[in-house]
This record gives structure tokens, sequence and C-alpha cells, in this order.
């Protein structure tokens, strides 16, 4: 999209997509999971806005595909927007398996061209310029992810895109307080039953010298070591592209711009290489069975208590292995260092 494009409005009917939607998920949900999928479906059939709030790794995506299905059978045209390509770039395929006789279409920087009218779609929020009045039902996954949150256009992009008076329903581990709806769902366990893993603190003084210097600081090597040596997939986060990409070493490594990023972090969960140096763009929106997470200058600004809330949430996502080892790395902690801990600590307490 460029400031040259055009866009073409259509002020006659609606279109109407021609599928009979099929809902091919047989997994089960838990109690807790099924009590909230029902208040939001409750919400989505009322049309009053519902912020889904639950803790990384509970089953928030599963949790939405009653209200989805509900609505495509009433006829409804449905938009599921997140602010990071890579979430729709995980969401994509597991919605085709789910709904294998409806038109979806993904729609990102670079997404290729897709055929026929599409009931459901899967878009990042910069992809909403292009609608207007076009969506019955609309849900914002991950709504308080950098850029969404902190850009007005966008936010307004997403009422645009849903039809007048349509509900915009919200789903997120961290939101913002400005993030205000009618209804709300809590859900403070994962899926499994588990705890949330616990970051634990490591200082690591110096290290953004060290790295400057072509040196891989001591307790930072040794953890990466010990996680090649047991073949435990890892992601290290930094704070800045510049060391991302002075890092010393052969370790892949993305950021926002990365060209191949999908192919990398698709790599990574195929178990083809050890472990990747990552930015914050993968903070969210990615799941690595059995991953171990560092954070290295977790003091940084970068990295706010919902930062690192959500890079924590990356580790023990799976019923096979519900556990796994998140350290922060840094150079003194910050309140942001603590007050994620803290709320994590407090989700396992609730």
């Amino acid at each position: 999209m460029s400031s040259c494009s055009e866009l073409l409005l259509w002020s006659k009917e609606h279109a109407r997509g021609a599928n009979a939607h099929v809902f091919a998920w047989s997994g089960q949900l838990t109690p807790l999971q099924q009590k909230a999928s029902e208040e939001l479906l409750a919400s989505v059939r009322q049309n009053k806005s519902h912020l889904l709030r639950a803790v990384c790794g509970a089953g928030k995506t599963e949790l939405l595909f009653p209200s989805i299905f509900a609505s495509l059978q009433a006829g409804k045209r449905v938009c599921v927007a997140a602010p990071r390509t890579d979430v729709i770039l995980e969401l994509f395929p597991r919605f085709q398996k789910v709904f294998p006789k409806t038109t979806i279409h993904a729609l990102y920087g670079g997404a290729p061209d897709q055929e026929g009218f599409a009931d459901l779609v899967l878009a990042t929020t910069h992809q909403l310029y292009r609608f207007e009045k076009a969506f019955d039902v609309v849900f914002v996954d991950e709504a308080d992810a950098f850029p969404y949150y902190a850009d007005e256009t966008l936010q307004q992009a997403v009422i645009k895109a849903a039809k007048q008076h349509a509900a915009i329903h919200y789903v997120t581990a961290t939101p913002t307080k400005s993030l205000k709806t009618t209804n709300q769902s809590i859900l403070s366990r994962r899926y499994h039953g588990h705890d949330l893993p616990v970051p634990r603190f490591a200082s690591l003084y110096g290290y953004a010298r060290k790295l400057k210097k072509g040196s891989v600081p001591y307790k930072l090597q040794q953890w990466i070591e010990e996680k090649t040596t047991n073949n435990i997939p890892f992601l290290v986060f930094l704070p800045t592209i510049e060391m991302l990409e002075s890092f010393p070493g052969h370790l892949p490594r993305v950021h926002a711009e990365h060209p191949k990023r999908k192919e990398i972090v698709m790599q990574l969960r195929e178990k083809k290489i050890p472990g990747l140096l990552t930015t914050t763009i993968l903070e969210r929106g990615i799941t690595i069975e059995n991953v171990h997470v560092a954070v290295v200058g977790a003091e940084q600004k970068i990295f706010t208590s919902s930062a690192l809330i959500q890079i924590s949430g990356r580790v023990g996502r799976s019923f096979q292995y519900p556990a796994g080892d998140i350290v922060f790395f840094h150079h003194g902690i910050s309140y942001e260092m603590d007050n994620a801990k803290a709320a994590i600590e407090g989700w396992n307490k609730s």
C-alpha cells in the first residue's frame, strides 16, 4: 500500500460467501477455556465488545473457534487481525485445518495474491487500511503489541474496517490500560494446567562492551553451549539490531526486516538449527516445542514488562514440555523486570 494506490469502494449490497462452512476441530477445551469461550460467544452474538485476557500459552486461539464458526454460519464476514506478520503466518495453517471449506485469506506485507471472496480474513493491522465497513465481526489478537497500541491510525484502521456498529473483540495476555471493552474473560492457567515458567535473573555486567569487542560473555556462552549440547532449541533476545548483527559466531539471526525470517523460524521449529538470535520481533506469535529463552540486556528500555512477559511466554507451552529455562541477563535489575516476574508469579497463584 502506498499513498498513490487506487482504492475502490463498493456502495451496493455487500458480497457474501457461498461456502457451506465446516468446523473440523476435534480438540477439547478445559473447563476454564470452555467458560471463557462461552462468554466470548455470548458477547459476539449480542454484538458487545469483549476482552479475552489469557496468559501466554492458555490456548487463546482455540477459544475463538466457536465464535468464528457461529459467525460464519450466520452469514457474517469475520476478520482476525494482529499487529505482527509472524502471528498471521502462525494462525493461517491452523485456521485452514479447522475451517477446511471456508475461503480464508492471509494478508501481510509480501503476501501472495489470493483468489475468491474470503469469508474469513487474517490480516496484520496495517492491511486493514484496505477495508472500509467490510467486516461484521472483528477480533484483534495481541492488541497490546507494537506498533498497534502506539499508533492511532492503526487503531482507526481497525474501526474503519468494521461495519458500522460492529463490535470489536480483543485478545491478549498483557492488555494496556486504554483497552476498554464491555465484557471481559480472564484465563489464568495454561491449557495443560502447569504453572508458567518464572524468569530468573543473572548478572551479565559489561555485556555490551564485550560483544562490541567480538567476545561473548562467559555466562551467556555457557548457556548457549549447554542448550546446544543437550539438543534443546533456544532463542536469545537482544535489544538492538546492531548488537544482533555484530554478535560473534555463526548462529542464525532474525529481525523485523530480515528477508528470510519465516524460513529461519521454520528451521528452528524443525530442529535443523540449534537456536537463533532475535530482536523483540519474536516476542509473541511463535510456538517452538521445548524452547528455552535468554534475554540479553533485559534492563534496557525496549524490554518493557509486557514484552518480558510475552518473551517468557514462549517457554513451556507444550503438554510434553510444560517447563523450561527463561533467564534475564542484565546489567542491573529494572522495575520492568521485577514487574514482569511478579505478574507471572501472580498468575501462578491465582
